[in-house]
């Protein structure tokens, strides 16, 4: 795993590097002072994994994290002296948080959650082009693709179930899973098992048959990571899978209601009514 230890200071960073060096499967590949230093470094090396201190003068650790927003984003293992920022380190997905003086148990079993998690991903990805290769050999012949689905089964009978890095879909584009940690765990939902999604200023709610979960996340941004061809937003709070769609009904003002399987009647406004037929065909 490549390693990048970022803290301004020295001693902190040292301890680090002495940990992670009695880890058989890890080379660091730079140590950086600052979170400016960070952010290049990021963006030069793409690490796997960064320890990253919280309070650095300038540009903290949560304003690396902002700065490399829209490219490859690492795992990160927060090390820090203090603990007020815990929740913010859970907000933004880190694989854990370690508290200064660091203890050698401590950080081993911190660094063992993020080495699962990166043969989870890593699972995901050949899951993901073993999945293309299928769609590809299904255009070709019946024999061929289900050799490749064969091959397809097996993988996905090793692959971790809960990964904690989102898993892009086929395509590489479009999630297939998503993260949500609830009552101190965290686990995947797969999107071909959601419903439908609702929005809630800051947060969405997953609705998977009768239960929903709520993860922090902008729906805008979470509409840009689903297949359009599975998934529309109808409302600008409603995202819905088009395969639970079982009819859609006149309303008034030009809107309808989108009936789904289980019954659940949701309201397709006008202004995503275009669109939303260019989806379906119609």
């Amino acid at each position: 795993m490549r390693v990048l230890i970022v803290d301004d200071e020295a001693l902190a960073r040292q301890r680090v590097r002495r940990l992670l060096q009695n880890e058989t499967d890890v080379e660091i590949v730079g140590e950086a002072e600052s979170g400016t230093e960070a952010v290049t470094m990021i963006r030069e090396r793409q690490p796997d994994l960064v320890c990253l201190d919280v309070q650095m003068p300038g540009l903290d650790g949560f304003g690396v994290l902002r700065e490399i927003e829209g490219g490859p984003v690492p795992m990160v293992l927060f090390v820090t002296a203090y603990d007020e920022h815990a929740q913010r380190a859970f907000d933004v997905h880190a694989v854990d948080y370690v508290l200064k003086p660091v203890d050698g148990e401590r950080f081993r079993a911190a660094f063992d959650k993020a080495r699962k998690q990166r043969a989870n991903a890593v699972a995901a990805e050949r899951l993901g082009e073993l999945l293309e290769t299928v769609r590809r050999l299904a255009d070709g012949g019946v024999s061929e693709a289900r050799d490749g689905a064969t091959a397809l089964a097996s993988l996905a009978g090793a692959a971790a179930p809960s990964a904690p890095v989102a898993a892009a879909g086929a395509n590489g584009r479009y999630a297939s899973r998503i993260l949500v940690k609830q009552d101190g765990r965290m686990f995947f939902v797969k999107t071909t098992e959601i419903d439908w999604i609702e929005a809630d200023r800051n947060y969405v709610r997953l609705h998977v048959g009768k239960t929903a979960h709520t993860i922090r996340e902008r729906i805008s941004h979470l509409e840009e990571t689903l297949d359009p061809r599975l998934f529309a937003r109808i409302h600008r709070s409603t995202i819905v899978n088009l395969n639970r769609v079982r009819e859609m009904q006149q309303w008034f003002s030009g809107d309808y209601v989108v009936i789904l399987e289980d019954g659940t009647r949701l309201r397709l406004s006008r202004h995503y009514r275009d669109r939303v037929e260019k989806q379906v065909g119609v």
